[in-house]
């Protein structure tokens, strides 16, 4: 007779068994192909409170049980002002799935809230300062963010078309104001389709944007400019079905000889450098 499996258990089962085309076999290729964990890191695993921070939680969790590179994990949750509701569906969410969360509180909502000038972007800017921080107090030399294919291929069309400048998502990238410390993303080769047909078939409810702002607004959020890059590849997607694979392709092959200018390093750069030596 079968052993029966309780929810954590079939949740992690799903994630190896069920999804483990969509969800597993991406996440370990991004992590093998980007070299993102190195034997003898502590990462600070980010949690907050999503469906991707917390299917992200999961995958580190089953790979730190069977990996051969020895790495340590934290679970970091920041309450940046949550109401009571959203705390304690986070902490029930880490208890249902046995993720031993740290949580520590900041300010980042009412400070963010207290702008009208793009507080979405302050409370980003604002909330990966106060994770860094926390991480590297707690001997992290490394933060893992929840970003999946989609979000790399919505910021690489966002920034052509509205940012006017060819700009990527990295893998992986170094910290500016907290010298040692890096950022990973893991799910950065597993679609967000995948991740919203594991959490349905398991049941589970997550937060969404949890911001006074956004919960106030929400025909802003609809307007926003992400929500209008959604959109145009789902309509693309019905005519090519590969162009968001095409997208991400794009961004690895990079061909410089085509283009008039470039930045790298903080320097600009021109093809006239070298467009007559080469003539």
């Amino acid at each position: 007779m079968s052993r029966q499996l309780d929810a954590c258990q079939l949740i992690e089962r799903s994630i190896q068994k069920k999804y483990r085309k969509e969800l597993w076999t991406p996440f370990v290729t991004a992590i093998k192909r980007y070299e993102m964990i190195r034997p003898g890191d502590r990462i600070a695993v980010c949690i907050s409170g999503g469906k991707d921070s917390m299917l992200l939680a999961k995958l580190m969790q089953q790979l730190q049980r069977i990996t051969e590179i020895p790495f340590e994990a934290v679970y970091l949750v920041m309450d940046p002002g949550y109401i009571p509701a959203n705390r304690q569906r986070i902490e029930e969410n880490a208890t249902l799935l046995r993720i031993p969360i740290q949580v520590f509180e900041s300010n980042v909502f009412e400070v963010a809230n207290g702008t009208e000038k793009n507080p979405c972007y302050l409370c980003a800017r604002m909330r990966r300062g106060f994770l860094y921080d926390r991480a590297k107090s707690l001997g992290c030399n490394k933060i893992a963010l929840g970003h999946h294919f989609n979000d790399v291929i919505e910021t690489t069309v966002m920034a052509m078309l509205y940012g006017a400048q060819l700009q990527g998502m990295m893998p992986k990238i170094h910290s500016t104001n907290f010298p040692g410390m890096e950022l990973i993303r893991p799910l950065y080769c597993v679609h967000e389709d995948d991740i919203i047909a594991w959490r349905n078939y398991n049941h589970l409810e997550f937060l969404q944007c949890a911001c006074k702002f956004t919960a106030h607004a929400a025909e802003a959020v609809h307007a926003s400019k992400r929500q209008e890059v959604k959109l145009l590849l789902k309509a693309l997607k019905k005519t090519n079905p590969d162009v968001e694979k095409c997208v991400f392709n794009s961004i690895h092959a990079v061909n410089l000889d085509t283009f008039p200018g470039w930045k790298t390093l903080g320097r600009e750069h021109s093809f006239l450098e070298w467009y007559d030596e080469r003539g």
